[in-house]
């Protein structure tokens, strides 16, 4: 068996600790150091690792200085910070030589992104974006089969996510922009749209989009009318506020089937010449546990399914959505966003 991957953390907050329950359970990861602001935070995923018979880990307040004194320890870094951090951690890891699986979503500019790709370009380290759609099976066999022909010619899409977000995250990090970037169409529904930019197999040419904040300081609802430069049409829907559960259901249009998928890769159902399918369930381990595609992408036994490339057209798609919400719907050209 090949050495373990020296896995260092950004972030140890709820997200982390709870990966971290079944990452300390893989022999083929090495927890060496984990950085956050927060003691408690960090010491409730040291306590973790310790609980699984780990080694202690090396703790830090600062990325910065844990980089700095533990990178010839390392091999990949995760991060799990609130979105606006993302860009800066993710280039100081890029930076220090060291392969990075960064949560969703990857950035919250074009810019970032393309400051990201570029430093990806000249180190050569793997970078994969945490996106559970994009590291599904289901999606990566749909994404194969449409590119194939399979399907026939895509003529729009039509999708929605729901969460009751609003009272969920009441007054937490997510609904403060300086922290989060963007509201619920940027938190659970960026899960929607980078599922759909993957599939989609194109650009986006233009966009028209409007939110409603409900009295918060992110928004809260968003509709999205779009135009792929394929001619393709594309709709997003996500509602932020509602009973309690999170779900979501997408429907691909093409000349010889129906696909509907859900975002997060978890289920399928293609209709092919009217022939409805049957519902196809993903393993849930693929789910539960996005850091074996990593290590699997890392290793070379499979392309990479969720990388920067992907990150900046869906970067543009959100920074347009941005700017047309901003003018009441007017329409927006994806190229003049950058």
């Amino acid at each position: 068996m090949s050495k373990p991957v020296r896995l260092a953390v950004i972030g140890t907050g709820l997200k982390a600790a709870e990966y971290a329950h079944s990452w300390v359970r893989m022999p083929e990861i090495e927890f060496v150091a984990a950085a956050d602001v927060s003691a408690a935070s960090r010491r409730r995923f040291a306590d973790i690792c310790a609980a699984a018979g780990r080694a202690p880990l090396r703790e830090f307040d600062d990325f910065r200085i844990m980089l700095a004194q533990c990178k010839r320890d390392l091999d990949a870094v995760y991060i799990s910070t609130p979105h606006a951090f993302h860009a800066e951690q993710a280039l100081a890891v890029i930076e220090a030589g060291l392969d990075l699986f960064l949560e969703k979503p990857m950035v919250t500019t074009v810019a970032e992104a393309k400051a990201l790709i570029e430093a990806r370009s000249k180190s050569g380290n793997t970078v994969v974006i945490a996106f559970n759609g994009a590291l599904s099976p289901l999606v990566r066999d749909t994404h194969k089969r449409a590119a194939a022909g399979e399907f026939g010619e895509l003529f729009s899409v039509s999708a929605s996510i729901w969460e009751g977000w609003s009272s969920k995250y009441d007054g937490q990090w997510k609904q403060k922009p300086e922290l989060s970037g963007g509201g619920f169409m940027f938190d659970t529904g960026a899960h929607m749209m980078n599922t759909v930019c993957l599939l989609v197999r194109s650009d986006f040419d233009r966009v028209s989009a409007y939110m409603n904040n409900y009295a918060k300081p992110v928004d809260i609802a968003c509709a999205v009318a779009a135009r792929l430069e394929n001619g393709a049409l594309v709709t997003f829907n996500a509602a932020g506020e509602g009973p309690p559960g999170c779900a979501s259901h997408m429907t691909l249009f093409y000349s010889k089937a129906i696909v509907r998928i859900d975002a997060w890769g978890a289920w399928r159902e293609i209709e092919i010449e009217g022939k409805p399918g049957l519902r196809e369930v993903a393993e849930a381990a693929h789910q539960e546990n996005p850091l074996k595609s990593f290590l699997s992408v890392r290793r070379g036994e499979e392309e990479n399914p969720s990388t920067v490339e992907n990150g900046l057209r869906f970067a543009r798609l959100w920074d347009a959505i941005k700017a047309s919400a901003a003018r009441d719907g007017e329409s927006v050209r994806i190229s003049d966003i950058g």
